[in-house]
């Protein structure tokens, strides 16, 4: 027993020691923006960009299910979703990268997002929506899931 306690308290004491940040977590502050192009066909070509305290502006380009500029608040708890969801993704602050392919589709929508710090440093991720592989599919399912998280599903898809 004096053993098995021994060993969770050196445990326990190690993992304090040893603190894993998240991986490339946006800084306080940074809006985070996602711009999706067109494709060959109707695919919905759309902007959506939160700030931290959760303001919503989408602007509807085309094949959306509302046209122009509208603003909302995001759910509690949306930037914070899209936040993690995007952080592993995230290239280092300053950097623009773009995905690679292992395979590649074509006439698929195109894919920004865009980390803007208070002091106006832009970190960018490019991302062709036809490149496949496991982590590409991980990233499309973060990309499809931001207009949910932050309530504005119904603008970016058309009613059937």
């Amino acid at each position: 027993m004096l053993r098995a306690l021994a060993a969770t308290a050196l445990f326990a004491g190690l993992s304090a020691c040893v603190a894993m940040p998240e991986p490339r977590a946006p800084a306080a502050g940074e809006t985070i923006s996602l711009s999706v192009g067109p494709c060959f066909g109707f695919c919905p070509v759309y902007s959506v960009e939160v700030t931290p305290g959760g303001h919503v502006v989408f602007e509807g380009e085309r094949h959306t299910g509302v046209e122009g500029r509208r603003e909302a608040q995001a759910p509690d708890g949306g930037y914070a979703a899209v936040a993690r969801a995007l952080a592993p993704y995230r290239p280092a602050t300053g950097a623009s990268e773009q995905t690679t392919c292992e395979r590649q589709a074509t006439d698929m929508s195109h894919y920004t997002v865009v980390w803007t710090a208070a002091d106006g440093t832009k970190t960018t991720l490019n991302h062709d929506g036809g490149c496949m592989s496991a982590k590409n599919a991980k990233l499309m399912e973060a990309l499809k899931a931001t207009p949910q998280r932050l309530g504005v599903e119904g603008w970016v898809r058309k009613p059937e």
